[in-house]
Formats: structure tokens, sequence, C-alpha cells
């Protein structure tokens, strides 16, 4: 048997169709209901479904009336706040195409990006980076706050097919790429809910990330609202020791966060938090000493998902089908999938090979921004190549072994980065851990651990911790103790950056 899920396509999305007036289609019943509170440690700003979809369509009225016109982009250099969702959801009701970026963007990095993007319109909050030299209207978002009183403007609904929004990756290959969605994404995001999450209109969900991360736009906003559900997001003073004692206070039934954030929660004991059902976590490989530990100190699970800024999440465990130990999950019910070998074949079961799903998939991206060549490189056939290297089990379970360029070559045998770091992660001494291919001389690669602890840990001992767990080919022959593991904006590890550093610096 070949590494191939498919059982059936899901429902098609509807012909007339806009994602912001999907997200909010609950509003009407709901308009008394809190949809979202920006809550710290002791503050708390609700907003009512009501109060949302007034200020959504008013923005999107505000908009239009300063003559943009749909298709017009607009660049967001927007913090953690309520605008950062109005003006999103707003954009896309009139037609336009809202462009989210992270708050902690240099001048010199939104420069490049207006060079790609050509935007119509800048929003900005006060302290937050704009380009050198704008090359479109800038409003700051006072002006923004005053069009959530105008009168509301009607969704603009099409074909399901029509671009939505862009958003940047994470840039963990090297270069972020600005990846077109097309309004229909939000609906492929209806797998998610039963496949993932699990979630009800009776739950409250927090989210540990910023709003401007594709995994808290989708996870954490819209897919609560979608179905009725209150929102939370913290503020930017709230640190992961102190996040149970708010999940207690505001009753959160359904955590999410990266598994960074759950590593720094795990660092402090914390009382059971009685509301809580579950945990969710993607970004990142779950490391099952986070997973573990989480569930000794919560008594509830998480929950894992694989995705990527090309298709969001497509596969994860749920409440309904737990994952098996070490594996990411399962496809969702409506995806295709398969694991394919260099030839673009569905490999045996139990062979690693690279992720790909189907080209039809209505969560996958229309393309990268002015890139046809780059994006064509991306398919095989009908298959989209995530470059990741997985396998799947004959039950359709898939483990995650890494990005296909990070996997490392020892005497001949590809091995992944993530089965050495899980193996010496459970030493005692260890905080985090990253294994890299390094380069020692020309034409010469071993196996190195970075590491980080308290303090330096004695090399012979780390080796014969790591030869009793793997095998020869496996064990690093380098250990190296740095300060602190390089992480993107998200929170994903950059194994690029270290093995860059140690070679320049050898």
């Amino acid at each position: 048997m070949t590494s191939v899920f498919n059982q059936g396509p899901p429902p098609p999305c509807p012909n007339l169709f806009n994602l912001a007036g999907y997200v909010l289609n609950c509003a009407p019943a709901l308009a008394n209901k809190t949809a979202l509170s920006i809550i710290g440690k002791d503050t708390q700003q609700d907003w009512s479904f009501g109060q949302i979809e007034a200020a959504v369509r008013g923005c999107a009225t505000g908009l239009l009336q300063m003559g943009l016109k749909p298709g017009a982009r607009i660049l967001m250099r927007l913090g953690n706040t309520p605008e950062f969702p109005i003006l999103f959801l707003g954009a896309i009701t009139a037609g336009m195409v809202p462009v989210p970026t992270s708050p902690q963007l240099t001048c010199h990095e939104v420069d490049r990006i207006c060079i790609d993007l050509s935007p119509d319109l800048i929003v900005v909050d006060q302290g937050i980076a704009l380009p050198t030299n704008a090359p479109c209207p800038v409003i700051d978002a006072k002006v923004l706050h005053s069009f959530h009183s105008l009168a509301p403007a009607y969704y603009q609904t099409g074909d399901p097919d029509r671009l939505a929004y862009i958003i940047y990756t994470s840039g963990t290959s090297g270069k972020s790429r600005a990846v077109c969605h097309a309004h229909r994404a939000i609906w492929a995001r209806r797998m998610m809910l039963t496949g993932w999450s699990g979630i009800s209109a009776h739950d409250r969900i927090l989210h540990a990330g910023a709003f401007n991360w594709a995994y808290t736009l989708g996870t954490g906003l819209m897919d609560p609202w979608t179905i009725g559900a209150t929102a939370l997001i913290q503020t930017p003073d709230v640190k992961p020791a102190e996040l149970p004692s708010l999940m207690t206070r505001h009753k959160v039934s359904i955590f999410a966060a990266s598994p960074g954030v759950y590593r720094q929660m795990l660092k402090s004991a914390f009382p059971a938090i009685p509301s809580l059902r579950h945990g969710l976590s993607a970004g990142e490989k779950l490391p099952e000493r986070v997973r573990d530990g989480w569930n000794a100190a919560s008594g509830t699970m998480i929950f894992e998902a694989f995705g990527m800024s090309e298709c969001s999440t497509f596969i994860s465990g749920s409440p309904a089908h737990p994952a098996p130990h070490g594996a990411s999950g399962y496809p969702q019910n409506g995806r295709r999938v398969a694991i394919l070998d260099q030839d673009g074949k569905p490999v045996s079961y139990d062979t690693p090979g690279i992720l790909a799903i189907h080209h039809d998939d209505p969560g996958l991206m229309l393309g990268y921004l002015g890139a046809p060549k780059e994006t064509a490189a991306k398919y095989s056939g009908d298959w989209f190549l995530t470059g990741d290297s997985c396998q799947m089990a004959g039950d359709g379970a898939i483990t995650y072994l890494g990005r296909n360029d990070d996997m490392m070559n020892a005497g001949g045998f590809r091995v992944s980065p993530l089965e050495v770091e899980a193996a010496m992660a459970s030493h005692p001494d260890i905080h985090e851990i990253a294994a890299v291919e390094v380069t020692v001389k020309a034409d010469t690669t071993v196996i190195a651990a970075f590491y980080t602890s308290d303090a330096l840990l004695d090399e012979a001992d780390l080796l014969i911790y790591a030869t009793e767990r793997l095998a020869r080919y496996k064990t690093p022959r380098i250990f190296r103790r740095i300060d602190d593991l390089p992480k993107g904006a998200n929170g994903k590890l950059l194994r690029q950056q270290i093995r860059k550093t140690y070679e320049a610096s050898s």
C-alpha cells in the first residue's frame, strides 16, 4: 500500500462568497455575546459580536470613502489591538486585500516589503516602524477607529477563488515569501474544527500569539467567531508564568500556543485550571517532553497540528481522534495528502518522503506574489510539495521528520534532527537542544548538538548519554553550549542560522 490519504473532497464552497461575511455569520444572532476579550494582568477590554461587526463594516465604508477600490492592497503595521482584526476583516468586507505584518519588522524590512507589494495604503500604530519613504498614503489607528461608527458596508461577494489576503511566511527557509490566499481559505478551516481544535460555540479560547501570525489569526480569532465562540488574546505584558492564573480567572476552556510558550510555562509549577478542556499546539514540532510535561501538570491533553503559511494546518490530532505517540496527527477528513519520493511518486507506508497536498485543497494558496516560476516549482503534477520530510503509517498517522533542507546526512544515512533532539532533550540538565549538520572541513560534515543549560556540561558525559539512546551514525560528534537557540518571530527554530554562525566562527 502507498502513502496516500484520500477519503473524498470536502463540501464545495458557495459560488458567491466573502471571507469576512462567513467569519461574522453568527454576529446578528449573538449581537450581545462577547466575541473578543483583550486580557492583561489587571485589565480587560471586551467587544461584543454586534460591536465587532459594526466596526468591521464601518471600517469597510471608511476605506471605500477614502477612494480605495476592490483589490487595493493595505499594508497592516498594527500591534495586538482590536484594530488589527477590524481592519483585516473590514478590508476583506470591501473586497480589498489586507497584508498583516509583524510589528517587530524594521524600516529596512518594511522597505523590502513595499517594493514587492506596492501597497495602496499603510495603516500604522504608534511606535511601529514605517518604510523609509512610504509609497502610498499612511493613516494611523486613530483614523481607523473613527471609521467604526460609519454606516455599514455590504459584504462584497464573488468568486471564492479570488484574492482575499496576503501573508508573509516566517522565512525559516532563508527567504520570507508573500503568500496569496483566496476567500475560500476560511472555508477550508471547517475541516480543522472537527479534525483538530474541537471548538464549540460554548468555548472561550485563549491564544498566546500575535495577531499578525496566521496561527493566531485563524485559530485564535476567525475560527471562534465563525461558530460563535469567544476569543481571548493576552496583552504583551503577560509573561508565560502568569498565563495559568489568567486562564483560571477568565475561565478559558481551550488554550492555543506554540511549543515554546508551553515550554516556558512548564518552568514554573502551576495549579490545575478547572475550566480547561485541552490545549492546541502548532508552529513547530511539539517535543514529547513538553507534551508529557503539560499533560502531567495541567491534567489535560495537547493536540498538535502541522501546517504551513501556504495551506495552514491540515494534519492534526483531535479530542475525537488523538494522534499516537510521536506522530503529529492524521490528515483531516476532506484533505488529499501523500508522501512522495524524489520522482513525485507515492512511497510505501512507513517510508520517509516529502509531504504533499493535492492542488485542489480549498485551503491551498493561490501562489506566491509576483513569482509564478517559484510557485510552479512547488508542484509535482497534481501535488503541492511542502518541503517537509514525513512518513505515513498504515492507519494514516503522519510523523514529521523535519524540513527536507534540515535533514542531516550521516555516513550516507538521512537522519532527522527531531529524532536526535528528542533523544537528547530528556537529559536532566539540558533546557533546549538543536541538532544540525555542520561542515568541519572541506567535504566533511558531522552532526552537532547545540544546547542551552545553566552551566557547561561535560562533553564526554553527553556523548555517553547520546550513544545509549541513538545509533552510532545518529550520534552527535560535536556538543556546543550556547546562550540561546535562535528563533523566528513566531518561535520557530532557525537551524540554518545556527549552522551559518558555527561555520563562520570555525
